[in-house]
Parts: C-alpha cells; structure tokens; sequence
C-alpha cells in the first residue's frame, strides 16, 4: 500500500517517533487534491495519520515540492490548539505523523457557533516562520481575465458579469492592516470535528493573505442569512463589524466567485465551457450538498456546476443594491485612509 520507494522512510520515521519499525494496521484515507498519500496508522492500539508525498518536483503541483513552509504551518496550528498533535515530521522524506482526528458530523449551527473563533485563533498567529506573501487577489485576477478571455461565459452574462467584477476588483483595497496568517483552503474536507473541538487540516495552501479570504470561504459553507453573516462577523471580530467590514467582507465575496469559477474551469475542468447558468442550482443548497459530502468535486460535472453556480450567484448579488453600497462605503475608507496618508507627509 505504501510505495516501495518510501517504506525505508516510513520505517525510520516509526522508530523515530514511537521505537518500532512497523505499524500494526494501515488504511489509505484519501489521495486528496495534491500529491501526498494518506493513511490512517495503528501503533500500540492508538490511531495516527501518515502523509506520504511521492513526488519531489515542484513543477508538478501542490504538495510536491519542498515541505519546509508547509510542516511549519501545520506545527504552528498545532501549537495554538486548532491543528492535531504534529508527532514527526521529515522534509527530506517528505514524511508527516499527526493525531488521527476521528471525524464527527459537524451541524451547521454548531460549526456557525464554532468557526468564528478558530478563524480568530488561526488568524492571531505569527507571521508563518517561512512568511510567504503570495499577491493573491491581484493573482486570480489575471486568472479571471484568462477565464474572460475564453470565452467559457455565455455572451448573454459575459458582460455584465465581468464589469461588476472589475469594479470589484478596483475598488478592493490591499492595505497590509488585513493581512494575516490564512489557511487559504478551508473546504469542509479540512475542517474536522471530534464532537467537541474543531481541527483544520492540510496546510500546503497556508500563507500572508487577507483575511476575508478565509472568512468568506468558510461562511459560503455555513452563512444562510444576513442576520447570520452580521452575527458569524460579531463573533470573529469580538464586537458589532460596522459598516466598512460588512461592505468589505461582501466585496470578497464577489472576488472569490469569479475566482473559483476561473480556477474551475480554466485549471481544473480545461476544455469544458458553459452552456447556460439558467439551470444552476441555488447557492445555499449546492454549498449544503458539498459540505455533507453528496457532491465530489474532484468529478468534471462537479466542477462546471460549481463554476456556474459561483457565477450565478455573484451576478445576483452583484445586481442587488448591497453591492453598491459596498463600493461606495469601501472607496470612502480608502479617500480617507489616502488623505490621512497625505496628512502625515
């Protein structure tokens, strides 16, 4: 089950770690979006979880390359509680042993209550040791405009689609004030509860990025109503959010549509194009279906219906007069922020 090439590695990392060279029982779990196996480990009747990366070049995509930032993030998570205990690590190897987390269902209403104040905790964290500032925003843009350029929108929506997200875009600041220690990849998949504690999980995305990212990742999982994002945002922020973090927050919002839908269709379902948006499903609903596990978005139908679903629902959103609002609320802190900017000079 294990890969010849890395049972000499494993069998060092046991000793290592527990003064044996062999587990007693071994189950794959999952090959996951990147390149890394995992499996689930017995030793001395205590489960634990081996990753395993196969593959050493860089080039070939996430979890491939050197492991270095990646095994530092996920101490630091461990270290401040909201990550499973890091047993062993190897970046030479590219071997990792943590806490097996036994997953529990998670009810919504108990992850609305939970998840704020673990993004807090993930959020307080030190700049990640190996501090790796990716220009995120700035970054999917250029993959919308890819995205654009291909013409995977019908013409009927294209246009106005893309105008709206261009003010979105110019209007978003990118002041370093919300730039934090993020996970960058908080789907449900890496977000366990034991029925008690909340553990996040797979920490190759982490990096410096603004905050709302993760924010608005968790809360498209989660979030039904306004009077549930006013409150999700109350908990985070440990007071009322105001005016400017409600608009910026919904801003975001409207990036990370347009983002994942470039990303789903440009680098993951490449060739497939999108016939109508008419039909996708409600947003809430497919969010619903992900979160639980009915849907698989390692599957191409999958990923175009979730592309679409993104794009219907930033033009809804975009189309209602909250969206309006935000830009203009979010451009008078920036006039501000500027001319007190200029004040200091």
């Amino acid at each position: 089950m294990i890969p010849e090439t890395k049972t000499d590695a494993v069998a060092r990392a046991l000793r290592e770690t527990f003064g044996v060279a062999k587990y007693d029982d071994v189950r794959m779990m999952t090959a996951g979006l990147s390149n890394a196996l995992v499996f689930r480990i017995s030793v001395a009747g205590c489960p634990y979880l081996l990753r395993v990366i196969v593959k050493t070049d860089a080039a070939v995509g996430p979890g491939s390359g050197d492991q270095t930032h990646h095994f530092s993030c996920m101490r630091m998570g461990a270290e401040a509680g909201i990550g499973p205990k890091v047993w062993y690590t190897s970046v030479e190897d590219g071997i990792s042993i943590t806490d097996f987390v036994e997953a529990r269902p998670f009810p919504r209403a108990t992850a609305l209550a939970l998840m704020p104040g673990t993004l807090r905790v993930l959020h307080a964290l030190p700049p990640y040791p190996t501090a790796r500032v990716v220009p995120y925003i700035d970054g999917m843009g250029k993959l919308v405009q890819r995205f654009q350029a291909a013409g995977i929108v019908p013409e009927s929506e294209a246009a106005e689609l893309f105008e709206l997200f261009g003010r979105a875009m110019e209007c978003y600041p990118r002041d370093d004030s919300e730039r934090v220690s993020c996970h960058n990849d908080l789907r449900p998949e890496n977000i366990l509860f034991d029925g008690h504690r909340v553990w996040l999980v797979d920490w190759e995305a982490a990096f410096i990025n603004d905050r709302y990212v993760d924010l608005v990742v968790v809360a498209n999982f989660l979030v039904a109503s306004d009077a549930e994002e006013e409150a999700f945002l109350h908990v985070y922020f440990g007071e009322a959010p105001g005016e400017y973090r409600r608009a910026r927050f919904y801003l975001m919002c409207q990036l990370l549509h347009l983002f994942y839908a470039a990303f789903l269709m440009v680098l993951a379902a490449k060739g497939r194009s999108i016939d109508s948006i008419a039909n996708a499903p409600e947003f809430r609903e497919f969010h619903a279906r992900l979160r639980a596990g009915e849907l698989d978005l390692g599957e191409e139908a999958v990923k175009v219906e979730c592309a679409k679903v993104h794009i219907k629902q930033a033009l809804l959103e975009m189309r209602a007069p909250r969206f309006e609002d935000a830009l203009r609320v979010v451009a008078a802190q920036r006039n501000l922020q500027a001319l007190a900017g200029l004040a200091l000079l």
